[in-house]
């Protein structure tokens, strides 16, 4: 079997040690919103990989969602993350911060005081959100996002990019997947504005497009990439009959931006609903940056799939939680130890720093 997954590789100016991506997992270890020393473990950790993405970082603090999600808009929070940077790179790793505004996938519980709950259209989103305060709580309606918070929106996806920079991360992947703000826009079931930011394929891809524009503009296409989930069902969104539209012209005006990859979320090994094959070969054929793979890969398919020319990198999540040294066990087929799903999101070390 070929090994090319851990063949160096090159992501636009930074050298790769080897094709594996650790995708960006959730794990609510920030007390306080700000990153700390457990997690500069943490990441140190499974610097093996060739790429780091990091958890969800709120841009602001109206991008804030999640019980103890750190933040990357405070001087504390630039500091805490330029900790985990530094040991991350110390220990032979580089790693991109994951820019996520959640919209209306929030509870004003998990919110400083003054933020508010905000997205497209007033369209509450499903089920419930933990909070520290008081539990399970229902996702309240969010406030319908003026033309002037659409703008702040922006710019403070660009603040958070300099941040980023600012804090020694290698680049910004810019969350557009799952159901977060940038996917709110994109997604028909949560975006039924009649303005210039909703309705046709053109002007639902416009905050997409606008927040990549500026983050490019401030820190460098090369040092952005974007992570999208075509057919996705997380967090309310549903597909509609424009969606393989919709991410063709996306594409190709991050192309004409330059960005350095794209990373296609596939959840269907977990029974989301399986991405088009024919989007994904149109995307991979005409995507001029690199091409991050994701879903349930072990080495062999992962193998497969890039000796197929299917993408350039291949992303695993799960795994990493319980095997901060996956590369080695991926390269010599050890047995991977099973995560602890009841330790995912609560605070301290355990089932976080303890495998």
């Amino acid at each position: 079997m070929t090994q090319t997954l851990f063949t160096p590789a090159t992501l636009g100016k930074l050298q790769l040690k080897n094709r594996v991506v650790m995708a960006p997992l959730t794990r609510c270890r920030a007390d306080g919103n700000v990153p700390n020393e457990l997690m500069e473990k943490y990441y140190a950790e499974r610097a093996s990989a060739g790429l780091i993405i990091s958890e969800g970082i709120a841009p602001s603090a109206n991008g804030m969602g999640y019980a103890r999600q750190p933040g990357l808009f405070t001087d504390a929070q630039v500091q805490g993350w330029k900790r985990v940077n530094d040991g991350v790179h110390a220990a032979g790793g580089k790693i991109f911060a994951q820019l996520m505004h959640d919209g209306r996938v929030s509870h004003p519980a998990n919110m400083l005081p003054g933020a508010k709950v905000i997205a497209p259209s007033a369209i509450a989103a499903p089920g419930e959100m933990w909070t520290d305060s008081g539990g399970m709580q229902a996702h309240p309606m969010p406030a319908v996002m003026t033309e002037e918070d659409i703008k702040q929106a922006i710019a403070e996806f660009v603040t958070a990019s300099k941040n980023a920079i600012a804090a020694g991360f290698d680049g910004v992947e810019l969350h557009g997947a799952n159901g977060y703000l940038i996917d709110q826009f994109l997604n028909t079931a949560t975006n039924q504005r009649t303005d210039k930011w909703g309705g046709s394929v053109e002007n639902r891809i416009r905050f997409a497009v606008e927040v990549a524009k500026a983050t490019v503009a401030a820190i460098g296409a090369e040092r952005i990439g974007m992570r999208i989930s075509p057919y996705g069902a997380f967090n309310g969104t549903a597909s509609d009959a424009e969606m393989d539209t919709l991410y063709e012209r996306l594409i190709a005006e991050l192309n004409s931006l330059g960005l350095v990859y794209i990373h296609i979320v596939d959840h269907s090994s977990m029974g989301a609903p399986e991405v088009s094959p024919a989007l994904k070969a149109k995307i991979r054929a005409n995507f001029k940056g690199r091409y991050i793979l994701s879903g349930g890969y072990d080495a062999a398919r992962a193998n497969a799939d890039l000796d197929a020319n299917r993408g350039d990198l291949v992303a695993f999540g799960r795994p990493f939680i319980s095997n901060p040294d996956l590369v080695k066990k991926l390269q010599s087929g050890t047995a991977l130890t099973a995560p602890d799903f009841n330790t995912f999101y609560t605070p301290g070390e355990k089932g976080y720093t303890d495998y």
